[in-house]
């Protein structure tokens, strides 16, 4: 299977852990220390020898960062992981705080004491980053650290090895361009920013430019590597050749020079020597910019060259991710037959799980595109546990799911055509009026954004109120994005693309991203919708003056038509819903072979009125 069910959390030792760390702080002439969830790569995925934070705090969580001074550590996270903080770690010797109104910088400006003194490991942390650090330490008449080595890790007496994921070739036939011209246009770039060369350190955007993928990290097929493109010449990938086969490595050996690893810092020097070196300043660690400036090179910043053409698939792309949903919902399809037929209590959060993992294995063999891993811990959460946003289940938390309850569960697939990413939310017997009352507003606000018409140069910002107008006026809201963007058989969290409060990125043609407004009641139920979405050229609008874009939708699969309060919905609302279901039902039916699953299909897809 491809979910583990284990805590991976100690909360039982942190208090030593925390104790240990602070007894270097005399020797590194600091006060506190800052342990990121990030790894070296700034992934959000991270090998198990990056789990730091998790490591320390018991906190599991993809987003978060742990601030430990002497006699006080606080992890701050947003509001995805507020509850599953609170139940991951000792409360006794950590806190929670807000990583988004009050991050580590503006909690120092304002509580730091006079004269702090942090220590940071600037391998995790990047320059933009650092220097919001540095703005609020001078507030107080405090200073950043720099330490030559991450204190944590030597406590860490059992820390994991490397990890060694084989590196595959993404095959023209699903990649769309050739690797070549995407060097091309990246060097183009370089030149025209007037730099030497640029440093890709995003592994997804390695993997994107030279059409490869690997097994480094849990469930983002991306392998742990950087690169140094040049304005000319040929480009250095730094990638340990344990991870390469004969095929691979005579493949990227027409293409760069493929180094080991070890080799980055030196090669990066020589670089620097020669000109300056193109950095994106949200993602390069800090210890680039250092290591090139006491060269004394310079510096040069500019967003990563590949973030933008990698978030605007081209249409192999999409056409591959298109298809990859026809198969992921005939496996959610199965799976929510086989749920319907379950007797009542007799299903769990993690049997669950196993049901649908098995429905993606068995649909991928039958299609002869084999399931290559999921795109994230599924979230299966019954009644309460459907409040924690992203909630995890492990065998500890696992419950039934019991009559009168909603169960929500979202999971994706990797394939190696498309990543998908879809939630749904369904009756377990009969529920409650005021369940049903909320998830219609939630659809309500799933269907403005599926059927939004926006101008050119619209952003992520200006289209999420349309995802919470109706819950707004019901006096409800949810604490986290609308969507956000999905990568091409990479990471199922891809930027620079999004559509939240905080979004400010133009939503361009070929952007992938998600659609997924919910509601959560803490301590009794949660409720989310989500399919995923493609921006694209609208068609022309009667009486219009403008062109304009729109969203065409990816995910096919019913939606619980037992939850819907038709009255809630306006007539146009009604006509996409039933729309949606008439495609769902024709687009799925030729890829379902059982006649009860198919006979199942029908009456899931059948009009509301």
């Amino acid at each position: 299977m491809f979910q583990s069910f284990d805590t991976k959390s100690s909360p039982q030792f942190a208090g030593e852990r925390l104790s240990a760390l602070r007894a270097q702080f005399d020797d590194l002439s600091i006060d506190g220390f800052l342990v990121p969830r990030a790894d070296e790569y700034q992934g959000e995925y991270v090998p198990a020898l990056a789990e730091r934070l998790a490591w320390l705090t018991g906190f599991t969580g993809s987003a978060g960062i742990a601030l430990v001074m002497r006699s006080q550590a606080i992890v701050f996270v947003d509001g995805r992981y507020t509850t599953q903080l609170q139940e991951q770690v000792d409360r006794s010797v950590v806190t929670g705080g807000d990583l988004v109104n009050e991050p580590p910088h503006r909690w120092l400006s304002r509580n730091g004491s006079k004269g702090f003194r942090l220590g940071i490991d600037p391998w995790l942390h990047t320059a933009a980053e650092v220097r919001r650090l540095q703005k609020a330490l001078e507030e107080i008449g405090g200073s950043l650290v720099f330490l030559a080595a991450n204190p944590l890790d030597a406590i860490w007496s059992d820390r994991p090895a490397e990890p060694m994921g084989a590196v595959m070739i993404q095959k023209q036939e699903h990649a769309g361009k050739l690797a070549a011209e995407k060097i091309a246009e990246v060097a183009a770039q370089v030149k025209e920013k007037g730099a030497a060369a640029t440093v890709i350190t995003d592994p997804s955007s390695v993997a994107w430019i030279f059409n490869i993928r690997g097994a480094d990290v849990p469930h983002t097929p991306h392998p742990l590597a950087r690169a140094i493109i040049p304005a000319d010449g040929k480009p250095q990938l730094f990638l340990d050749e344990r991870k390469t086969g004969i095929e691979t490595r005579a493949y990227l050996a027409q293409l760069a020079e493929q180094l080991s690893p070890d080799a980055f810092l030196a090669r990066l020097e020589d670089v620097a020597r020669r000109g300056p070196v193109m950095l994106d300043a949200d993602l390069a660690p800090l210890a680039l910019s250092i290591a090139i400036e006491a060269v004394g090179g310079r510096v040069v910043e500019a967003g990563d060259p590949a973030k933008l053409p990698r978030a605007c698939k081209n249409a192999i792309e999409l056409q591959g991710s298109a298809k990859a949903h026809l198969q992921d919902g005939a496996a959610v399809v199965e799976f929510l037959y086989w749920l319907d037929q379950q007797p009542s209590g007799s299903v769990t959060e993690i049997s669950s799980v196993h049901a649908l993992e098995n429905a993606r294995v068995r649909v991928g063999e039958r299609m002869q595109n084999p399931l290559k891993d999921i795109s994230f811990d599924t979230i299966s959460g019954a009644g309460e546990h459907a409040a924690i946003m992203h909630y995890r289940v492990t065998t500890e938390s696992d419950r039934r799911l019991n009559e009168g309850e909603l169960f929500l569960i979202d999971s994706g697939a990797q394939y190696i055509n498309g990543t998908t990413d879809i939630t749904r939310t369904v009756a377990i017997g009969e529920v409650p009026e005021d369940r049903k009352r909320f998830f219609t507003l939630v659809l309500k606000g799933m269907i403005a954004i599926s059927t939004a018409r926006f101008p050119k140069g619209t952003r992520g910002c200006d289209l999420d109120p349309l995802a919470r107008i109706a819950l707004w006026k019901a006096g409800g809201d949810f604490a986290h994005g609308t969507g956000h963007g999905v990568g091409s058989y990479l990471s199922v969290h891809e930027g620079p693309q999004r559509i939240s409060r905080l979004s400010t990125q133009e939503l361009l043609p070929g952007m992938m991203l998600s659609n997924e407004p919910g509601y959560y009641r803490p301590g009794h139920y949660g409720i989310r919708i989500e399919n995923l979405i493609f921006v694209k050229d609208a068609t022309e609008i009667e009486g219009g003056d403008m062109p304009m874009l729109s969203f065409e939708t990816l995910t096919w699969c019913p939606i619980d038509r037992r939850l819907v309060v038709v009255d809630l919905l306006t007539a146009e609302e009604r006509d996409w819903l039933n729309g949606y279901h008439v495609e769902t039902r024709e687009k799925l039916m030729p890829l379902i072979e059982d006649a009860a699953v198919r006979d199942w299909l029908v009456k899931a897809t059948e009009p509301v009125s």
